[in-house]
Parts: C-alpha cells; structure tokens; sequence
C-alpha cells in the first residue's frame, strides 16, 4: 500500500497559521517600505513578468515611510499618477540616478498608483492603510488543499482512494499506463473521501501513474463561485498486481475442473 500527501508546504503553513492567529494584527509592521526597480526595468518586458517595481504593489500605514530607493544603472522616477492620466501630484521625486534614494510619508489613507516617467511601462501601487489594520490574506481554508493517495488491489484491477482535506472539491483523476490513458474521470467530493476502480488492462502489470487535478472548490455547476486552489495537487505511481490475480483465477479453475474430474470420471475438453 502506497500513500503519498500533496502540498509539500502544508505542515509549514499550518505552523505558521497558528503562530499568527496568535499574534495580534496591531503588531502588523507597516511603517515602512522600501521600493526598488527591477534590474533592467529600463528596457521594456518587465511589465509582462513580476513587475517593474519590487515590490509591484507596497502596503504602508498613514504616517508609514516609503523609500524609492533606485539600485538599478539607470535613472528612474517615481511619479504619482500613471502613464495614461499624467502625475497625479501627490507625490513626484523627479529623476533619481543610480544609487540614490528618496522618501516620502504617507498621509491619507487610499491606493495611489506610479509610474516611471523616463520608462512609462514601469508602473507599481501603493497601499495607504491605518496604523494597525489587518490585512485580508484570503479564507485559509481554501488557499491550501491537500490528497491522499491509497491503493489496493481487488478482483480485477486496482482501487485507488482518494482522501481529501477538504469537503466539495471538484477533481479531475487520470491513470496512465505505459503511456496510454486507462482510466480518466471528472467528480465532486461531497465528503473528504472517494474511491475509483481501475479494471484490469490485459495482462499487463506496468506501473500506473496516478494524476489528480484540482478543479476548485464549491458546488457542482457553480463554477464561478469556486475557490481554492487549481492545477495537479497529487500524483502516485501503483504497481498493480494483475498477473498475480490471473494466475489465482487460473488455479482455481483448474482445481474445480480436477475435482469435478475425479468425481464423475469425466475427461473435460478444453
């Protein structure tokens, strides 16, 4: 029997998620933020990865510091406001050459948008919060979903056993073999656990692999009010046992038909 868990960052995340349930969020440190551009913001493609500006989107309590610190080798500004409206005039540090730095203090609660004057694709937010707020990092219980593969052989194939940690998940569970799809089925989880039966392909008793696809979290034909996370949350390799059962199946046979034999003296014809 196989078992493999899914979600190599769960038990950390569990340990955290206690550490700050116990940490109040008044003790959340907002005061100051540092902000860099992105090495090689100065030519155009950051916009389209992580972000010209690190970090893209910054959080700050009113009276909070930014620092607009520029480590990259070519001179950028930090302007309020956005490329397609113009500054904004809440806050502008002109052109900041290499290796320099300049600060501004937050007043006023908002989000306040910035962008790069000399390099208009550079674009970035900030977030004025009061001192103190707590901030939304998402229901916990749907940003992580972890499965537990089983497996056991039956008459006649394989059953896998799907263990969820979570209630109505939408999945989706293939089994390939030898590269060849065997086994593909798209289900809700209405309970944490589910099984499905892989029957016996021919003779064959190459491993199986096992892929199982979050689809998200919620009720069957609601999709868009789905949470949690998508994509392959686990996958399990089953080495299943099905010329073992043939063999079994065989030798029974065989003994039913001597016994018959030996009692009516009959010679069967195979």
């Amino acid at each position: 029997m196989k078992t493999k868990a899914i979600g190599s960052l769960f038990v950390l995340f569990a340990i955290v998620a206690g550490l700050v349930a116990l940490t109040p969020a008044a003790f959340a440190d907002h005061s100051e933020v540092t902000i860099t551009p992105a090495p090689g913001s100065g030519v155009p493609g950051c916009e389209l990865t992580e972000g010209c500006y690190i970090p893209k989107e910054a959080t700050v309590d009113v009276g909070g510091k930014v620092i607009f610190s520029n480590t990259d080798i070519a001179a950028h500004t930090f302007t309020a406001g956005t490329a397609a409206d113009g500054p904004s005039g809440v806050f502008d540090t002109s052109l900041v050459i290499a290796g320099s730095s300049y600060e501004w203090t937050a007043t006023t609660v908002g989000d306040f948008p910035y962008y790069c004057m000399v390099h208009p694709w550079m674009e970035g937010l900030i977030v004025v919060q009061e001192a103190g707020a707590e901030e939304d990092h998402g229901d916990t219980m749907t940003d992580e979903l972890t499965v537990t593969i089983t497996d056991s052989e039956v008459l006649g194939g394989t059953q896998i056993e799907l263990e969820f940690s979570q209630e109505h998940v939408n999945y989706e569970i293939t089994a390939t073999q030898n590269d060849e799809t065997v086994y593909t089925e798209t289900a809700h989880a209405m309970e944490h656990t589910v099984t499905h039966q892989i029957d016996v392909v021919g003779s064959d008793d190459s491993p199986i692999d096992i892929e199982v696809v979050s689809l998200g979290i919620g009720v069957p034909g609601e999709e868009d009010s789905w949470t949690g996370p998508t994509g392959t949350v686990a996958t399990s390799k089953v080495v299943p046992e099905f010329g073992t059962i043939a063999m079994m199946i065989l030798a029974v046979s065989i003994i039913s038909i001597v016994a018959v034999t030996a009692k009516s003296k009959v010679i069967p014809r195979f």
